[in-house]
């Protein structure tokens, strides 16, 4: 009580520089890094554990459901817990040590055999690390809006862009660098993931842990007290809502607009990116090899793999380099506009898939994505973060993510049913259907108004 009152009525949040910036959004590179080797393996990992390719995308779910009802849960305790290490830093390092753990452990299923099935181990290690790296990822987002004032969001989301993509890229080549510059073998026997894989894995696991301990030794956080003393919200600790953990959904019913009408250009974006992410493999096998559908085990197909992973990674660089270039953009054309511009290019890259008959000619389409993953992981946010009442920003980042999941639940629930009965199994379609959904969100878009933070006489929960 004493440290709240010693603390100035109000008070503005001090701009941090470049390297307090880089510092606190650090370990988010970790985290990217071993995302980019579950989205760039998992598809290949759970075939060659017994995966159909028409249910990939079931057992992707398990991404977006853990996304779903974890990063809310998160934000809202996040919000109200202070400890030792501060409130955002506890959450996303013991989720670190978890993801580790995952990554660890799910290219060696089939080590529990005695157990359950490889496939089923496989699958729980999918579901594992995702809730990990959901606990991870939301207090990141939270902890920008917490250190940064407001004119300085749309930096601090691009440098965890630049961070993000720069993990991704180390991720995404990294299998390949294994086989080609290591020797790391990139078959194995039928039911086993290959060396270049599972090394990668435990390397991800290693580099993910030493990014987060480097954000929570480097990084402090605003006291509560300090928390309601700035000048850009009037919470005094006393906000009229819910009692306890249901505040959630009155929250969400509650939401700002902006958060409304960005939800909808989510769906469409997060949809294609899923598809993406689970079919690529798949439809590099078969439109780019001609191998059949259910091919795991050959050269070819481990080639494909490996195309995919480098395909990945060249999108990440390009992420990570037009991150530095996407504040100039907001300055220039603003931030919806800059929106709209790389969906568009993205969506006609997608589009260009299917007339790509030589692998050397995919990168081209690839640098449109890595353009449009940059934007989605930034402008969204740096759109959204200026209309949320400051005491609640954890919440609502947590909340916000209900539209990346929900899309990814829809298109893993539908999208066994089209591979199937669609697209016969021909999994390029899928990237086709990315690509006229990266249009849809274009167009979304346009329809977005951009609310101005809300003055502190008139925030509310």
């Amino acid at each position: 009580m004493n440290d709240l009152m010693n603390v100035p009525a109000k008070r503005t949040k001090q701009r941090l520089s470049n390297t307090q910036i880089f510092n606190m959004s650090f370990g988010f590179l970790g985290i990217q890094f071993g995302f980019a080797l579950q989205t760039g393996n998992a598809s290949r990992i759970l075939q060659t554990f017994g995966a159909d390719v028409e249910h990939l995308s079931l057992f992707w779910l398990v991404a977006p459901i853990t996304g779903m009802i974890v990063q809310p849960i998160v934000g809202y305790y996040s919000d109200r817990t202070w400890t030792r290490l501060g409130r955002r830093r506890p959450f996303f390092l013991s989720g670190a040590l978890v993801a580790a753990a995952a990554l660890a452990l799910m290219p060696n299923a089939s080590l529990f055999t005695a157990v359950l099935p490889p496939l089923l181990i496989g699958a729980g290690m999918l579901m594992m690390m995702d809730a990990a790296f959901n606990v991870s990822m939301e207090p990141f987002r939270a902890l920008v809006a917490d250190k940064l004032p407001n004119e300085q969001h749309g930096t601090g989301f691009s440098v965890q862009t630049f961070l993000i993509g720069t993990g991704a890229i180390i991720g995404s080549f990294l299998p390949y660098v294994l086989t080609t510059y290591f020797g790391f073998d990139k078959t194995a026997a039928e039911g086993h993931v290959p060396a270049n894989v599972t090394w990668s894995f435990y390397i991800g696991a290693a580099v993910l842990v030493l990014a987060l301990l480097y954000t929570v030794i480097t990084t402090s956080e605003y006291s509560p007290a300090e928390m309601r003393s700035f000048a850009d919200t009037e919470d005094t600790g006393q906000h009229p809502e819910s009692p306890g953990f249901w505040s959630i959904f009155k929250d969400f019913r509650n939401m700002p607009k902006t958060m409304k009408q960005l939800g909808v250009v989510q769906f469409f974006s997060w949809f294609a990116l899923f598809s993406m992410w689970v079919y690529t493999t798949p439809a590099l096998a078969q439109h780019i090899y001609d191998l059949p559908v259910n091919d795991t085990t050959s050269a070819a197909y481990a080639d494909a793999g490996n195309l995919t992973g480098v395909l990945f990674g060249v999108y990440n660089l390009v992420a990570t380099l037009f991150a530095l270039v996407l504040p100039f953009l907001y300055r220039k054309i603003g931030r919806k506009g800059t929106h709209i511009a790389v969906l568009t290019l993205c969506g006609i890259s997608f589009l260009s898939f299917y007339f790509i008959q030589n692998e050397n000619f995919l990168f081209i389409p690839m640098i449109a994505v890595g353009m449009a993953w940059a934007s989605i992981l930034a402008t969204p946010y740096a759109l959204l973060s200026g209309s949320l009442p400051a005491h609640k920003m954890g919440l609502y980042m947590g909340l916000f993510n209900f539209f990346i999941t929900l899309p990814q639940l829809v298109n893993g629930f539908l999208g066994a049913w089209i591979m199937k009965y669609l697209f016969h199994n021909q999994a390029i379609y899928c990237l086709v259907l990315s690509g006229v959904l990266m249009f849809a969100a274009a167009i979304a878009t346009l329809f977005l108004r951009e609310e101005q933070p809300m003055p502190a006489a008139t925030t509310r929960g």
